[in-house]
């Protein structure tokens, strides 16, 4: 679809932009095309974008695979940054079925720090009635990979025990709540500044990731989502038929970060009766749909910590690369009133 034929009258938005990889120094607010949508895809209005750790390692270009599996070798892919979105339906391509122009959508885009951003159909799914778009924002990302990674890789069962090792991030504030609603019985490990937190959001049992020793109880299902902690420490907090699922790639070198990690022990899961999984979460509305019908019902709340102005989005990536976040950070880009 030509720019001409969209609903968007101009042909620049204000946008975060970065024309090379590094600290939040790389990025800067200044004028951007406006996106031109393919055939499948959406053009949203952005009234709100979330800040997640995908994000930051795009920003970064580490570990460096992500730059061979084809992020971008010396720069971005993708000149505007974001990923998590919450808006309007502006344009449609002809292929898309599902939405039309003026709907309020959320889910996953390139380039959620603009006024305008674009993303594929398959993506998206209607905003949650009773939420507001930053809400709807801290969702997709973090939610999507929880979900994925208690029920599709780890398997979870009403009454098993499940512990979520870095409990207080975006993917973790959503797993604890995810495994609450599915009738787990949940133990969060976090800093000590943030046990509170974690207990606000339903956990059962709260561990201090300081706490010398084995973990105090065996777990059917391990999240790995801090990626610090030694396999061999899960393994013994491990029932001996039970998950480990290695969410993300925090922590490890320049070259693979965590996902080496993740990689090496999912080698060995077909020598023991023990189950590691390594999974790298597919971007996909049915999900999203799914995680929407236990907001509506009360069953996940969004753990919003702040919100930044659009020209705030080096602060907040700061904010989340110092370990300080509780739950999910978002950037306004469009006032709730306008």
């Amino acid at each position: 679809m030509s720019r001409s034929d969209q609903a968007v009258q101009q042909d620049t938005m204000r946008a975060v932009v970065q024309d090379a990889y590094g600290s939040t120094d790389v990025l800067r607010t200044s004028r951007a095309d406006v996106p031109v949508i393919a055939d499948d895809e959406v053009l949203i209005r952005v009234h709100a974008a979330g800040v997640d750790r995908g994000t930051w390692h795009l920003m970064t270009g580490r570990p460096y695979l992500m730059r061979v599996i084809g992020f971008g070798f010396r720069r971005p892919k993708n000149r505007v940054p974001g990923l998590d979105v919450a808006g309007v339906v502006e344009a449609i391509g002809p292929k898309v079925t599902r939405f039309a122009v003026g709907d309020e959508v959320f889910g996953i885009s390139r380039g959620s720090f603009a006024e305008f951003a674009a993303a594929k159909e398959s993506k998206l799914a209607l905003k949650p009635a009773g939420i507001t778009y930053e809400q709807a924002a801290a969702v997709p990302v973090s939610a999507s990979t929880a979900h994925q990674a208690l029920h599709l890789a780890g398997r979870l069962e009403p009454g098993q025990k499940l512990l979520v090792n870095g409990a207080s991030g975006g993917v973790g504030s959503y797993a604890v709540q995810l495994g609450k609603a599915h009738g787990a019985e949940v133990t969060g490990v976090a800093s000590t500044a943030k046990l509170d937190f974690v207990r606000s959001l339903g956990a059962d049992h709260v561990v201090d990731h300081t706490q010398p020793g084995d973990l105090p109880d065996r777990y059917d299902l391990i999240l790995d989502i801090g990626g610090n902690t030694p396999l061999r420490r899960l393994r013994r907090a491990l029932t001996p038929t039970g998950t480990i699922v290695f969410v993300g790639g925090e922590g490890g070198g320049n070259v693979t970060g965590g996902i080496g990690r993740g990689m090496r022990a999912a080698l060995r899961s077909p020598f023991v009766r023990q189950r590691f999984v390594m999974m790298a979460a597919k971007e996909r509305h049915d999900e999203l749909e799914q995680v929407a019908e236990l907001i509506v019902a009360g069953s996940v709340t969004p753990a919003v910590e702040r919100t930044y102005p659009l020209d705030g989005v080096a602060e907040a990536l700061k904010h989340l690369e110092d370990g300080k976040a509780r739950g999910k950070l978002v950037i306004t880009v469009l006032p709730q009133d306008a």
